[in-house]
């Protein structure tokens, strides 16, 4: 080998700060996942749709598949150490609830499903 293949070799990659994608673990993805076949069971969603970004993991429930999502769960790490990883948006886009513990962020929307039972 030449010098000039050795010199584009690092000895000590650098680890990058975030990761490339942001993604929803097993065990919050059971969580969701369950209050969505509870809702889904209620019959007032029908469909949900998730993107993993670099920034964020997003799941959108939808009424419809043509509407706009009437809830979205975020998940912003980089959020972590400021108001808590964890957002709950509204259908016009308001947040809900913020904050680190994804059960409290979605006691709202479990609260609604008991009294609509």
């Amino acid at each position: 080998m030449s010098r000039s293949e050795n010199s584009n070799v690092s000895a000590f990659p650098v680890k990058e700060r975030y990761p490339v994608q942001v993604g929803f673990e097993r065990r919050e993805m059971e969580r969701i996942l369950s209050l969505y076949g509870r809702m889904v069971a209620a019959g007032h969603w029908r469909d949900y749709a998730m993107d993993m970004g670099r920034d964020a993991a997003i799941f959108s429930a939808f009424r419809r598949a043509s509407e706009r999502p009437q809830i979205r769960i975020e998940k912003r790490p980089a959020n972590r150490n400021k108001q808590g990883q964890w957002m709950l948006h509204g259908e016009h886009g308001q947040i809900l609830k913020r904050g680190d513990d994804l059960a409290a962020v979605l006691a709202p929307i479990e609260r609604r499903l008991m009294k609509l039972i």
